[in-house]
């Protein structure tokens, strides 16, 4: 079973001060929604007690080189605490699958899914946030419900991983769905959008359709 948690990249991190607390109080707003679903958290019923889910937003402009799109995602190992401050997050200013790396700043280093995020962002400059979360009614379904879902052999964090969004984004209706699962990453999916909102409403909706045919 694949878990959360682990770091897979390369890292060049730089301790650095928190972010201003006006930007990420949105994204912790969504983040807590997330605990709350139960997508994002840390129990000793789910994968070892091992941490899960994250959440990331864009800062700065779309104008930026696809793989210096800089984000504010949270830091690893804390899916554990419910109320997050700004020292639990991170700032990825980089990110380079084919090297495998991940240039970040911050108190914390970034989540183990940091290159997932910055795959993303790197596709689509419209893209905003991304969410990550564990959702166990939409991924044991995600084939009858026809989300897109990456090669189950691929791990999670890893520059497979990086390549499997990229060609979900070719191949499939992802970019319009704004949802994939994760095939060889128990539970977990993924939703996007322009705004929080629109991420968020992806999970709902999709979790919905899933509880009614569960």
């Amino acid at each position: 079973m694949a878990q959360d948690g682990v770091i897979k990249f390369q890292m060049q991190h730089t301790p650095a001060a928190a972010l201003p607390w006006d930007q990420l109080a949105e994204l912790n707003a969504w983040r807590k929604i997330l605990v709350l679903l139960e997508c994002i958290g840390q129990t000793p019923a789910r994968y070892d007690n091992i941490g899960f889910g994250n959440i990331s937003a864009r800062l700065g402009d779309d104008d930026s080189p696809a793989n210096q799109r800089r984000f504010a995602i949270t830091g690893t190992q804390t899916g554990g605490v419910a109320d997050l401050k700004a020292e639990h997050y991170v700032t990825v200013t980089a990110c380079y699958p084919s090297q495998n790396k991940i240039v970040s700043e911050g108190p914390l280093k970034p989540s183990s899914e940091s290159m997932t995020h910055g795959t993303i962002y790197a596709i689509d400059k419209r893209i905003r946030w991304v969410m990550h979360g564990h959702c166990v009614p939409i991924w044991r379904n995600a084939e009858k419900l026809g989300i897109p879902l990456t090669d189950g052999s691929v791990p999670y964090g890893s520059p497979e991983m990086a390549g499997e969004v990229r060609r979900l984004f070719r191949e499939s209706d992802v970019r319009k769905l704004k949802i994939f699962a994760m095939g060889g990453h128990d539970d977990g999916i993924v939703t996007f959008g322009r705004t929080a909102e629109e991420a968020g409403q992806v999970l709902l909706n999709w979790l919905a359709k899933a509880l009614s045919i569960t």
